[in-house]
């Protein structure tokens, strides 16, 4: 059997259709869980027929695209030879070998969406959808290791950190890992309902789909072993009393430091300043209670840190794109 070919009733639509490009030293995890989870959708039983749903893989040529294990894929057409997609989907990987992404693969992205065709980035697939320009004044979620570069490279992108997928209407980014298959299952769900959408993670050993607010990491875990010990001890502090109204100043006190030498090494390890990163712990804290607990809007502003109510919702709408309320009601009316 030619296991992944369209094996489908003639006349027989699929529900939805994919194609994966590979960016240099892509990762496999993120491309294997995401390809699984459709491929489980596909068919009945574990057959691996395309017949719900459709998958191929694209390159500039048909040069076999290394992993950054090593293992490598031959992409099965060229640009120029493929058909329509419902997604277009760029796994990405090293940041080192994104300058080996070939010029072509940048053309095909911009003209696939100008089509209406969806795109995704899985791990560093978000950097090369950035590269094209579409990213621009959007937000795309980046893993917190690749923050800095991110911000460097693509100062027009918003990025975010510590969810497991962003969707912006046309384009959806993934920091990768196993997030790639929560954010599959969401895309399945949308196109072949929810049981088939679904099929796949009994197979996978997934005990459940995650959406895209939950996460496995604390906000600005990684700066706790940051290498410099005010950061990490002011990392710490700053969590410890994310339910106490506090300043820099009293801050930097506690450290034995001074405001402005906390500032230039946050902005050194964290791209942000102390209070901006105080404040966003404390908006992605209040997030989790708004869907974890019963607790009014007003209790939660208060209960994160912040003055007032209003105070509180300017900062949470700045961030999330949505006021708390608005935020709390479309995700509690999906998860009915």
């Amino acid at each position: 059997m030619d296991f992944g070919t369209p094996q489908r009733p003639v006349g027989q639509e699929p529900d939805v259709r994919f194609a994966f490009i590979l960016t240099p030293a892509f990762t496999i995890l993120p491309l294997a869980g995401f390809a699984d989870a459709v491929r489980h959708s596909a068919d009945e039983a574990d057959r691996s027929r395309q017949i719900f749903c459709h998958w191929e893989v694209l390159g500039h040529d048909l040069t076999p695209v290394p992993s950054s294990t090593g293992m490598a894929i031959t992409p099965w057409k060229t640009y120029a030879e493929a058909g329509e997609y419902d997604y277009v989907v760029v796994v990405g990987g090293l940041i080192d070998q994104l300058e080996g992404v070939h010029r072509d693969t940048y053309g095909f992205l911009r003209a696939a969406h100008a089509k209406g065709t969806k795109l995704v980035g899985l791990c560093t697939g978000s950097f090369a959808l950035a590269k094209t320009g579409l990213l621009d004044g959007r937000r795309a979620a980046i893993h917190a290791h690749h923050r800095p570069e991110f911000v460097q490279m693509f100062p027009e992108v918003i990025p975010v950190e510590n969810e497991l997928y962003v969707s912006e209407g046309d384009i959806l980014t993934c920091p990768g890992g196993t997030a790639a298959i929560d954010l599959a299952v969401e895309i399945l769900i949308e196109h072949c309902g929810r049981s088939r959408g679904m099929k796949g993670l009994t197979a996978l050993v997934v005990d459940e789909h995650r959406s895209a607010h939950e996460v496995g990491r604390l906000p600005y875990q990684d700066l706790e072993e940051c290498g410099n010990w005010r950061v990490e001890q002011a990392v710490k502090i700053m969590r410890q009393k994310l339910r106490e109204p506090d300043t820099t100043e009293h801050l930097a006190e506690m450290l034995g430091s001074t405001v402005r030498q906390l500032n230039r090494v946050f902005l050194q390890h964290a791209k942000a300043t102390p209070q901006e990163v105080w404040r966003d712990m404390r908006l992605q804290h209040a997030r989790w209670r708004l869907m974890n607990s019963k607790r009014t809007i007003t209790q939660i502003s208060y209960e994160c840190g912040f003055s007032d109510s209003s105070h509180f919702s300017r900062w949470f709408k700045a961030k999330f794109g949505e006021t708390p309320k608005r935020y709390r009601e479309t995700r509690l009316a999906k998860q009915r």
